[in-house]
């Protein structure tokens, strides 16, 4: 009965990572860390939007292709999400008619962004392989990556009540960027053994070390700049600096072998951990 119930468990936690339910919940960590930091009204439909485009969105890039060419022999795991996508898919269409015109025109050029990543536009000479879009194009995976996430966790949620976009939003946007391309890197050394060298990651261009060298002295300017903003919370800097000492930590720690959740679960995981520390604390 304990292996059944530890399986169970298994393909429950399985289903919860690869379904793109975890990585939506750092999503929308995020996106509520902004509400939390600029004391902003919470917009419910907003945030129910961001949490299902970002399933649909993720599941959309992530399985395209495998959808595409082997429909007809799906595994039932691939049926099972792709059934949820279209679920949450509804449910984003839901609380899209509930936001403002402003904030829909706003989305439109991220949800853009994102359909460009994984279909096919421009002609072969651009790409390194034959899938011909943004995913494909030599090292700018992590940039579309962190640009996409800052735009929805950072302005998304100051554009929807319509917050003035000032030099403390900048920063916030470039410290966010910048928090967003240090989380990719344990997934860019994870991935090292079976990227194509074409695809120019940090990792295969600079090695292991000298990407989480690099790592360490993003999270460096990503802490100091928030002495440089003209409002400074004590408690919200402090859960910052811990949040940035446990992501170098899991930087320093990640390898090319890494334990199956490692990356998926507990580095993808930051941006709740560092939500439920700012609630816990502040």
């Amino acid at each position: 009965m304990y292996f059944c119930y530890m399986k169970l468990l298994k393909q429950l936690v399985n289903f919860y990572i690869n379904s793109s339910i975890h990585v939506a919940l750092s999503v929308i960590s995020l996106t509520y860390i902004t509400v939390l930091d600029y004391d902003i009204s919470i917009d419910f439909a907003m945030l129910m939007f961001v949490l299902f485009s970002s399933i649909t969105g993720y599941n959309f890039v992530k399985f395209y292709g495998l959808a595409k060419f082997h429909h007809r022999s799906l595994a039932n795991w691939l049926k099972t999400i792709q059934v949820f996508s279209f679920f949450c898919f509804l449910l984003m269409c839901y609380y899209a008619l509930q936001l403002s015109v402003r904030t829909l025109l706003y989305i439109a050029g991220f949800a853009l962004v994102t359909f460009l990543y994984a279909i096919p536009f421009l002609p072969k000479r651009f790409f390194l392989d034959s899938k011909h879009n943004l995913r494909s194009i030599g090292g700018l995976k992590v940039y579309v990556i962190a640009l996409v996430w800052t735009g929805v966790t950072v302005f998304l949620p100051l554009v929807d009540v319509d917050f003035s976009i000032n030099s403390d939003v900048i920063l916030t946007g470039v410290q966010r960027f910048i928090y967003i391309v240090v989380l990719m890197l344990p997934f860019e050394i994870r991935d090292l053994r079976y990227d194509s060298l074409k695809l120019s990651t940090i990792p295969q261009k600079i090695g292991v070390r000298r990407t989480k060298q690099v790592g360490g002295i993003l999270l460096i300017v990503f802490f100091l700049l928030e002495f440089f903003k003209s409002e400074i919370n004590l408690c919200q800097t402090l859960v910052m600096f811990a949040v940035a000492l446990i992501t170098l930590l899991l930087v320093v720690f990640s390898k090319t072998e890494q334990g199956k959740y490692y990356s998926g679960f507990w580095v993808e995981g930051l941006p709740i951990f560092w939500l439920l520390f700012l609630l816990a604390c502040c």
